[in-house]
């Protein structure tokens, strides 16, 4: 299996996040974002860090980045792909994810370990886990308050679209505690913490990382 990791100016996860890929036995592919051609991958992550633009807001150029014009319509089609942080707030201005972040409400920038509970548990990033399951990833934002307007909140969670609650604590005030959310799809997951820095022993406060890039090895390997 080939999942692609997209390098945009001011990445500084997208390393991080091809050695996830690896550390499952995928193979991890490259992707630069002035590159329409996404290389036959069979799913993509959108890593974490910065992104040229973000002083307007952020994702809100780099959702115009070529590999963007590739991306999108693949996702729609059912292409698998996860957003982390910066890659979330991305997803979420290229619509393909409802709502928005913005800056943390206390005004500072987090980074803590950080409890989540897993909502749901058959997206195409989640299926090794189990609903209900608390997990604790690494979480490092300034902005990483998801809003939307009360209708959007109330059919994501009543189509299951919350894929992750804070737990224990709200470190950003994303409205009713939301860390991640899916597409009605559920190939298409975005979330704030940061998964890929949960894979090693010794670098990060646990494995919880493991089951997103499992899970979607299991899917292809299952298709």
């Amino acid at each position: 299996m080939k999942v692609g990791v997209v390098t945009f100016p001011g990445s500084l996860d997208d390393r991080d996040a091809l050695r996830a890929v690896r550390a499952v036995g995928a193979e991890p592919v490259s992707l630069w974002h002035g590159d329409a051609d996404l290389k036959g991958v069979d799913a993509v992550i959108l890593p974490g860090g910065f992104s040229y633009g973000d002083y307007l807001r952020c994702g809100a150029i780099a959702r115009f980045a070529p590999v963007m014009d590739a991306l999108v319509p693949a996702a729609q089609g059912g292409l698998p792909v996860l957003g982390i942080c910066n890659g979330f707030q991305v997803l979420c201005e290229s619509h393909l994810l409802p709502g928005a972040l913005i800056r943390n409400d206390h005004r500072k920038f987090n980074c803590v370990d950080q409890r989540l509970v897993v909502e749901n548990a058959s997206t195409a990033w989640t299926s090794d886990f189990e609903a209900g399951q608390e997990i604790t990833i690494v979480l490092k934002n300034g902005e990483g308050g998801y809003v939307a307007d009360e209708a959007t909140l109330d059919r994501l969670e009543g189509e299951g679209q919350v894929v992750f609650r804070y737990a224990a604590s709200n470190p950003n005030g994303s409205y009713r505690d939301i860390a991640g959310v899916t597409n009605e799809r559920g190939n298409v997951v975005g979330l704030m913490p940061h998964p890929e820095h949960c894979i090693e022993d010794g670098y990060g406060p646990s494995l919880d990382g493991l089951p997103f890039f499992t899970s979607v090895l299991r899917q292809a390997v299952s298709a």
